[in-house]
C-alpha cells in the first residue's frame, strides 16, 4: 500500500491525513514550518496514521513515503518542492485550488510523478474541515499511474471527482470563489442593509440562513435555471426600481454591486421562460442607467 508523507500541517494538510488514516491509508511522516503544527497532526493520528514520525526538514519526509502530499501554502509550494530532492517512481501532489502542475516541475524533472489533489470545500478550522471533508467533490490533475491513486483516495472520502487539463484550474478556482467566497460577501451587504433599519448583523443572519438554506435546496432539486425566484424572475420592473431608489438614498455604497449582480440575473431569468425579450431589455436598460454604463459591465469593451 501507498505510505503518505505530508508537508505542511495546516488546516487541509491535518484533515486531509487525519480522514485518510481513517479510510485505512498510512501516514507514515509529517513536516510543518512549525515543529508543534506537526507533533500536534502526529498525536492526532495515532497509531490509525501508521506510526506517523515527525521531521523537521521536507526531506525527511520525501525520503521515508513514497507519496508526497505538499500542502503549504501556494505561494511557497514551488520553493518547497525545488528544495528536495526527489526520487524517480515518486509521487508529489499539492492541494492548490488556483495552481496547476507547475510548482511540481522540479520533482517531474526528477522522475517523480506529479498532480494535483484539491478539496472543493470551505475549510474555516481543523474541526470543520475534518468535518466537511467527506463527500466532497475533489479537482484532480495528473497522469497514470497517481492519477488513478488520487482516484482512490477521493472514492475512500466518499467524495466526487472532476479531472481537470492543463489551463483548467484557474477558472475552475475563480468559479469556487464565486460560490463559496462571494456568498459570504454578499451576506454580509445584506446584513449591512438590515442594520439601515436596527437589526443587528447576527439576528439578521439567523432571519436570513433560512431564506439561504431554502435557495441551497431549490438548487439541489430543481437546478439551474428554475431555482431562481424574486423580481428578476418575475420580470418585476418597478421592484427593481423601488430597490435601486432605496438604495440610492441609505446605501449607495452596494448601488454597483446590486446592478451588476441583477445584470447577471436577467440572462438566468430568460432561461428560466419567466421573462420574454422585451422586458428582459426593459430590466437591462434600468439597471444599466444612473452610473452604470454598457462600457463598464463585465464583457464589455470600450469602442
Amino acid at each position: 500500500m501507498v505510505s503518505i508523507g505530508i508537508i505542511g500541517a495546516g488546516t487541509v494538510g491535518t484533515a486531509l491525513a487525519f480522514r485518510l488514516a481513517q479510510a485505512g491509508y498510512p501516514i507514515v511522516a509529517v513536516m510543518s514550518r512549525t515543529r508543534a503544527s506537526a507533533e500536534r497532526l502526529a498525536a492526532t493520528l495515532g497509531e490509525s496514521g501508521g506510526n506517523c514520525r515527525v521531521y523537521d526538514a521536507a526531506q525527511g519526509v520525501a525520503d521515508y513515503a513514497n507519496l508526497v502530499f505538499v500542502t503549504t501554502p501556494d505561494d511557497v509550494i514551488g520553493a518547497v518542492v525545488a528544495s528536495v530532492r526527489w526520487r524517480a517512481g515518486q509521487s508529489v501532489t499539492h492541494c492548490s485550488g488556483a495552481d496547476s502542475l507547475g510548482p511540481l516541475e522540479p520533482a517531474q524533472r526528477a522522475g517523480a510523478n506529479v498532480g494535483g489533489f484539491h478539496p472543493l470545500q470551505s475549510f474555516a478550522s481543523v474541526s470543520q474541515a475534518i468535518e466537511n471533508l467527506p463527500g466532497s467533490t475533489f479537482a484532480l490533475e495528473a497522469e497514470e499511474p497517481l492519477l488513478g491513486t488520487l482516484e482512490g483516495f477521493a472514492r475512500a472520502l466518499e467524495g466526487r471527482i472532476v479531472r481537470l487539463g492543463p489551463g483548467d484550474k484557474v477558472l475552475y478556482h475563480a468559479a469556487a470563489v464565486i460560490a463559496c467566497n462571494y456568498a459570504v460577501t454578499l451576506m454580509n451587504m445584506a446584513t449591512d442593509l438590515w442594520e439601515q433599519f436596527g437589526v443587528s448583523k447576527k439576528d439578521a443572519i439567523d432571519a436570513l440562513l433560512p431564506l439561504l438554506r431554502g435557495t441551497l435546496n431549490n438548487l439541489a432539486n430543481v437546478g439551474l435555471p428554475h431555482a431562481l425566484t424574486g423580481p428578476i424572475a418575475r420580470g418585476d420592473v418597478g421592484t427593481i426600481r423601488k430597490h435601486l431608489e432605496a438604495l440610492e438614498a441609505r446605501a449607495p455604497a452596494l448601488l454597483p454591486a446590486y446592478r451588476v449582480l441583477g445584470l447577471q440575473t436577467i440572462p438566468v431569468a430568460l432561461g428560466k421562460g419567466r421573462i420574454d425579450q422585451d422586458r428582459a431589455a426593459e430590466l437591462r436598460a434600468l439597471l444599466e442607467s444612473a452610473g452604470i454604463t454598457r462600457e463598464a459591465l463585465p464583457g464589455r469593451t470600450r469602442p
